[in-house]
């Protein structure tokens, strides 16, 4: 078996250097740019310089890529990967992308004989550097039993959500959800620090020994929130922002209207504009503590 992946950026290098270092298999790998690649190099990875060359190549072919329009692109493209893969090849694509869009790339996808899977990453840079991720996969059963050994290279957590497009409802979902809490725990470092009724350290350091305790706030609230930092090379504004609206298309498909992920796109958008909009997604705390009350009441 041969394996290819495409898309090197902030998540997709590690993930790929993790399938090299522990799959047992050739990989090929496809970027824009010639850095990661350069990289990768060392760990035994083949670089391919079009996407007809990595569907020649790879028998199974794995995305990471931004979002909607570059699985698209890559995908669905005149010259994309569709036009060229053959019968008996797989395409796990483990992007965040819409559930419409896996569902569409199933049904392209076996109308050529190809399998498909959506399984997308949850969890940080450096879990994906330590082979820590969790992945949500939407796949037939078959489909999931033959690339699970595969994804385990890359992840600790490999969960068969379903058929295709269940592995993305469930990370749009969890990632709506993360938005709204880091939300809440921005509010309430905001109300800390304005009224200086209680030290912000300890308030977080009390919330994570109490029923506000979350993955979000040991981790997000504690590492980025509490001191202020929001560095670029994570997982930016528009990222998050870009998969919070994917959750409420998911939503408004199915007649609802959610007020509270509304707020959190709002707020998203407000730190993009700020200028913050290749920050790590805490930076959301610039547009919480920008809204005050009329001292005057009016």
């Amino acid at each position: 078996m041969t394996l290819g992946f495409i898309g090197l950026g902030v998540m997709g290098e590690p993930m790929c250097r993790n399938l090299a270092r522990k799959s047992g298999h050739p990989v090929f790998a496809f970027d824009a740019r010639p850095e990661p690649l350069e990289r990768l190099a060392a760990d035994g990875v083949r670089a391919v310089s079009s996407l007809p060359e990595m569907a020649a190549a790879a028998d199974t072919i794995l995305l990471s890529l931004p979002g909607e329009p570059e699985v698209r692109s890559v995908c669905l493209g005149d010259d994309g990967l569709l036009v060229r893969l053959r019968g008996g090849q797989t395409l796990v694509d483990c992007s965040t992308a819409p559930v419409t869009l896996a569902q569409e790339l199933a049904r392209a996808c076996g109308a050529k004989g190809v399998d498909f899977a959506d399984a997308p990453v949850a969890r940080t840079r450096q879990a994906a550097i330590e082979g820590t991720l969790s992945l949500m996969v939407g796949a037939s059963a078959e489909v999931f039993a033959r690339i699970e050994p595969l994804l385990r290279c890359m992840a600790s957590e490999v969960t068969h959500c379903g058929g295709p497009g269940a592995g993305q409802a469930v990370k749009l979902l969890n990632n709506m959800v993360l938005a709204q809490t880091v939300v809440a725990l921005a509010e309430a470092l905001a109300v800390a620090k304005a009224s200086g009724a209680v030290d912000p350290r300890v308030l977080f350091e009390t919330l994570a020994k109490s029923s506000a305790d979350s993955f979000a706030l040991r981790n997000h609230g504690m590492k980025s929130l509490l001191p202020e930092q929001h560095p670029k090379q994570a997982f930016p504004v528009t990222y998050m922002l870009k998969d919070v609206r994917y959750a409420m298309a998911l939503a408004g498909a199915a007649g609802l209207d959610l007020q509270g992920a509304a707020t959190t796109v709002r707020l998203l958008e407000e730190t993009a504009q700020l200028g913050l909009r290749d920050e790590y997604y805490t930076a959301v705390l610039e547009a919480v503590r920008r809204h005050r009350l009329d001292p005057t009441g009016q």
